[in-house]
């Protein structure tokens, strides 16, 4: 069995609070590969890799979540998520709300 990594040998990671501005809840699932898709797009697949890319919360209600990011491709990652024009059909407007360091002050920032 493997020993974990100790924190200083771990990647650093970001966190940035997304806002789709919709007229309809979006499912966690389909802002999902909403995400993947346009990160694909734009970067292709070793782009992708190296953004280390995972949606850690949504909320459908308020249509907001939390995204974790590597510290490196922060900018990558909202290039990538300012391209995304419609989740299943829903024309949105995306928007980050916010970039955070810790997942604990990303998720304060979640609920306006």
């Amino acid at each position: 069995m493997t020993k974990p990594l100790p924190p200083t040998l771990r990647e650093k990671s970001r966190y940035l609070v997304l806002e789709l501005m919709a007229e309809e809840r979006l499912s966690r699932r389909d802002v999902s590969r909403a995400l993947w898709s346009s990160v694909l797009g734009f970067l292709g697949e070793s782009g992708a890799s190296r953004l280390s890319l995972w949606l850690i919360d949504w909320e459908p209600e308020i249509n907001r979540g939390v995204i974790k990011v590597s510290r490196d491709s922060v900018d990558e990652a909202r290039a990538s998520i300012s391209l995304i024009l419609e989740v299943e059909g829903v024309v949105v407007v995306p928007r980050i709300a916010s970039v955070s360091g810790t997942l604990k002050k990303a998720r304060k920032l979640l609920i306006p």
